[in-house]
């Protein structure tokens, strides 16, 4: 399990000190460091406000998933995009496939 990696790799994202984690998660610092370190596994409580306290899934965190990969704004974003009419699906979808299109032939030119 890759758990304290993505722990690590996610608080050194938002900029957050162990401590800062531990103090936004309300689970303590030296535990934060376990994780981190892979000395402990956390219990699904402390996951829970781990993963809540940096804005992603419980899959996100334990690095599973089909979507583990989109924090919860992203994964918001997506489920609402299923409420819209199928217009405006349809030009989100196009716009969105095209930026895409754009990184990927622009990476393919940069290297």
């Amino acid at each position: 399990m890759e758990t304290g990696k993505i722990i690590s790799a996610l608080r050194d994202k938002k900029g957050w000190s162990q401590t800062d984690l531990a103090a936004k998660s309300q689970v303590s610092r030296v535990m934060i460091g376990k994780y981190e370190r892979d000395e402990a596994v956390p219990s699904i409580d402390a996951a829970k406000k781990i993963a809540d306290a940096l804005e992603v899934s419980l899959d996100h965190l334990v690095g599973e998933g089909v979507l583990n990969g989109f924090d919860k704004k992203t994964l918001k974003r997506l489920q609402e995009l299923e409420h819209l009419e199928e217009d405006k699906k349809k030009t989100l979808f196009d716009l969105i496939d095209t930026y895409i299109r754009d990184a990927k032939a622009r990476k393919v030119y940069t290297h």
